[in-house]
């Protein structure tokens, strides 16, 4: 057998085939099973697109129904697991603390019955279910406060808004951030996907897929740069610091963050929907006072690096889109994480279809046929280099 080519990070390496998502990167264009995200994000729904992304179609009017009034039914969380959260320390991470719960519902579920319909279906429902539920407790227990119940007279979105505060949100913010789970609900292969996808092929059960996902989502070169989107604009502070800010960071080769992505070389059409979002929210909710600096931060990064193809990525607008809505910073990861446990789990369904488990190869670059050196012959020196 020859040895491949050693591709650092697996870059532009295929690693599957799929029918789930298409990105053109040069293009600015990202499909779900064929339908543009434009498209999705102004006339779907996050649950309908879900349906898409897992079943394959998008959903007769009935079977809508039947998905989101199942969805509706098991959105509630077993006493032992909230009990469990109640114990994790104020402060842990959000992202921890939902990779901990999201394993712990396979105790309950996991009958790992993968060749049968109905399992199938019962852990995707549970899952696009009770995923936000735990985020929103997970955020009111690191509070002090009981977790706020599901009202099952909300839709997806409105309802974790409700959650979150327990007060019924306002039908504007509830569409908005139902765009914003669409947008961010699948993309390819990415880490955290790839990773589903490993955990995936060993024929484990679906929460185990998940909690694996989110343990790479929780990495900071995945998931989080919103986040420090926000951290930047504040660093800034005004528009007329823009530019010498963005100026240094080029001529030091810093990253930008919010800007740039491994597959976009173009604007990605997820920020256009999203910076149209935050134009909605601004103008009946007043403006963020960091929305002018972020304008003339895209202004700026694209008049210095657009020739190099670095543009405004998900990231850039989304974070000042949470805030607006009144969600702590460091549960914008954990937003993202409910949103594309769809992708997950239609990556999940799709690689049960023509399993093969991930087993890649390496190139070794150690020592060989070392001898063994008894211990007393063992000098710290060896160890030091001293």
């Amino acid at each position: 057998m020859n040895v491949c080519e050693y591709i650092p990070g697996l870059e532009n390496i295929p690693a599957a085939k799929s029918s789930i998502s298409y990105v053109d990167g040069q293009e600015g264009i990202l499909e779900y099973r064929g339908i543009r995200i434009e498209e999705l994000a102004t006339k779907g729904s996050f649950v309908e697109t879900a349906y898409l992304l897992i079943w394959g179609e998008l959903p007769t009017q009935e079977e809508l129904d039947a998905f989101e009034g199942e969805i509706r039914y098991h959105r509630r969380i077993k006493y032992r697991i909230r009990d469990m959260m109640k114990c994790f320390p104020e402060t842990g991470h959000p992202m921890d603390a939902l990779q901990t719960s999201a394993a712990a519902l396979g105790l309950f579920y996991a009958r790992r019955a993968l060749d049968n319909p109905d399992y199938i279906r019962q852990a995707v429902v549970r899952l696009l279910a009770k995923i936000p539920t735990m985020v929103a407790a997970a955020h009111q227990m690191r509070r002090g406060n009981d977790p706020i119940q599901p009202n099952d007279n909300l839709d997806y979105a409105a309802n974790f808004l409700y959650m979150m505060t327990e007060q019924k949100p306002d039908p504007l913010a509830a569409k908005i951030f139902d765009v914003c789970l669409t947008l961010h609900a699948e993309h390819t292969i990415n880490a955290s996907t790839f990773s589903a996808m490993v955990t995936a092929s060993t024929l484990t059960d679906p929460y185990a897929v998940v909690a694996s996902a989110v343990g790479t989502l929780a990495g900071p070169l995945h998931g989080g740069a919103n986040e420090e989107v926000l951290a930047m604009l504040e660093e800034i502070g005004s528009v007329e610091n823009v530019r010498p800010y963005i100026e240094k960071l080029v001529a030091n080769k810093q990253k930008i963050m919010g800007f740039g992505h491994r597959v976009y070389k173009v604007k990605d059409p997820r920020a256009t929907i999203l910076q149209n979002l935050a134009e909605q929210l601004f103008e009946k909710t007043g403006r963020d006072e960091y929305y002018a600096i972020a304008q003339e931060v895209e202004k700026v990064v694209e008049e210095k690096l657009g020739h190099k193809g670095i543009y405004a990525n998900v990231d850039f607008y989304s974070g000042l889109v949470y805030r607006k809505l009144g969600i702590p910073s460091d549960l914008f990861t954990p937003l993202f994480a409910i949103a594309r446990v769809a992708g997950w789990l239609a990556h999940w369904k799709e690689q049960l279809a023509v399993n093969r488990i991930f087993r890649p190869t390496q190139v070794y670059i150690g020592e060989r046929n070392q001898p063994y050196v008894p211990m007393e012959k063992r000098l710290m020196v060896n160890r030091n280099g001293l």
